[in-house]
């Protein structure tokens, strides 16, 4: 038997291999409250339009009403026969109201009221999103503000670079982090305009009222070509575009999370509720939530690559490739809300250890570039001449095992002479730290400032709850 929703060109139903390929229920039923919604909407523009009646667009905007308190309370009978979301909506609703439920797709098509849920759903995602991102700044700008001067090594190449603080460490998150939000707000801005009453791909011939639906709907405007409303798929490459380079940053900490809780380094603890045990080793506290949100990355990032791998050969307008844009979303933005969630609860529950932090902070001879500093200012060398008698110095210090602020006045000396007892002023990694005030720089006062201005910047700025 063929389809009752749209069979009338066929003689012959599906089969089972076609009816297996074609289906879509499964996931995306997770597209149901926006479907209502767009049909809610929908039917109340065609009554106002005179398109429908005032009492069926009632009656539909009621039977939708029951199906969203049914999909609720867990009670809907999903069907495979009827393919995806909008057809068991639609049948179901037939059930409920008879007649009148089949004119509410009336100068609408799946492939314009598809291309809306799925606007919708990614909208809804990208809020969540931005709230999980604005919780988890303003965790990273209280820690900042906390450990301005909690002193660390700064690395390059996981080698011991310079003295840093922990609050400037936290900082540089918040920057990435604070662009990964306006990426998605840039997303966000992009995709609200509404694909609805485009219908099949080239708009109806039914008065619609465009605006009044896309007022309803919380769009900014209705799409302006009807083709594009319906075969554009960009609003999710770009949500999974921005949600990719979030799920980097948020992998690159986790990472250094894994790192920081090793007993080698023991630079931070993490608390019980996001660490596990091992089934042999009783002594074993292992970063399992980092070491997920560091694999969540590749998942988000795949579901990006395989998008546009759907849509890189797509001619206009729809092409039943196009189902399989869901999934990934479904899959990857979920994935980096659990990401967000998990690291922001490592990050609000984790115990810097700031004297392992000092004590790594000097290791590697971190204060050299302090010393050729140095030599610039109060002996006059150019910089590279400073450099490489710093270089001779280091391996003086090196070869006898001590650090450069332990190295004796004379040994220096023997290697240039103009270097004073005033040297060993700078050669502290407290002094180091200290003398980096540049703008942006890791100066325990700039941190302070710099965590206050975020702070009060993501108070102006909380998203809607």
């Amino acid at each position: 038997m063929s389809n009752r929703m749209w069979g009338g060109r066929f003689q012959q139903g599906p089969d089972a291999i076609m009816e297996e390929i074609n289906a879509s229920i499964d996931f995306d039923k997770a597209l149901a409250a926006q479907d209502i919604a767009g049909s809610k909407a929908h039917a109340m523009m065609l009554a106002r339009q005179g398109i429908i009646s005032d009492d069926d667009a009632a009656k539909i905007v009621q039977g939708l009403d029951t199906i969203a308190s049914e999909i609720a309370a867990g009670k809907f009978a999903y069907s495979r026969a009827l393919e995806d979301i909008h057809m068991n909506i639609e049948a179901r609703l037939k059930d409920l109201i008879g007649e009148p439920a089949g004119r509410l797709h009336t100068a609408r098509s799946r492939n314009d009221q598809v291309a809306t849920d799925f606007k919708l759903w990614v909208r809804d995602a990208i809020d969540d999103i931005d709230r999980q991102i604005h919780t988890l700044l303003t965790a990273l700008a209280t820690i900042a503000e906390q450990h301005a001067g909690t002193i660390m090594p700064g690395f390059t190449h996981l080698q011991s670079a310079q003295p840093i603080t922990f609050g400037h460490h936290c900082l540089a998150y918040v920057e990435m982090l604070a662009r990964d939000r306006g990426r998605f707000a840039d997303a966000r801005r992009r995709l609200n305009e509404s694909p609805l009453g485009a219908a099949a791909l080239a708009g109806t011939a039914y008065p619609i009222d465009r605006q009044m639906t896309a007022q309803a709907l919380g769009f900014d405007r209705p799409a302006a070509n009807s083709l594009d409303a319906v075969s554009d798929r960009d609003f999710a490459m770009e949500a999974l575009a921005a949600a990719s380079i979030c799920a980097i940053h948020l992998s690159r900490f986790a990472e250094e999370l894994v790192i920081w809780s090793t007993a080698q380094f023991n630079f931070v603890r993490l608390s019980d509720k996001f660490s596990t045990g091992s089934s042999i080793m009783p002594q074993k506290r292992n970063p399992d939530a980092a070491e997920l949100v560091r694999a969540k990355a590749g998942r988000i990032v795949g579901a990006l690559n395989a998008l546009m791998m759907v849509m890189k050969g797509l001619p206009l307008a729809y092409s039943k490739d196009m189902q399989e844009d869901k999934e990934q979303l479904f899959d990857a933005l979920p994935s980096l809300s659990l990401s967000l969630a998990a690291l922001t609860g490592m990050i609000k529950d984790m115990e810097p250890v700031e004297e392992s932090m000092l004590a790594a902070a000097g290791a590697a001879f971190s204060t050299a570039t302090d010393l050729a500093d140095w030599l610039v200012r109060e002996a006059g060398l150019p910089f590279r001449d400073a450099h490489h008698v710093t270089g001779r110095i280091v391996a003086e210090a090196a070869g006898r095992g001590v650090s450069l602020d332990e190295l004796p006045l004379d040994v220096m000396q023997a290697v240039h002479p103009s270097i004073s007892e005033d040297v060993f002023s700078v050669l502290s990694v407290q002094a180091s730290v200290q003398s980096r005030r540049s703008f942006g720089g890791t100066a325990p006062e700039n941190v302070r400032a710099a965590a206050a201005d975020w702070l009060e910047r993501l108070a102006s700025d909380a998203p809607n709850a």
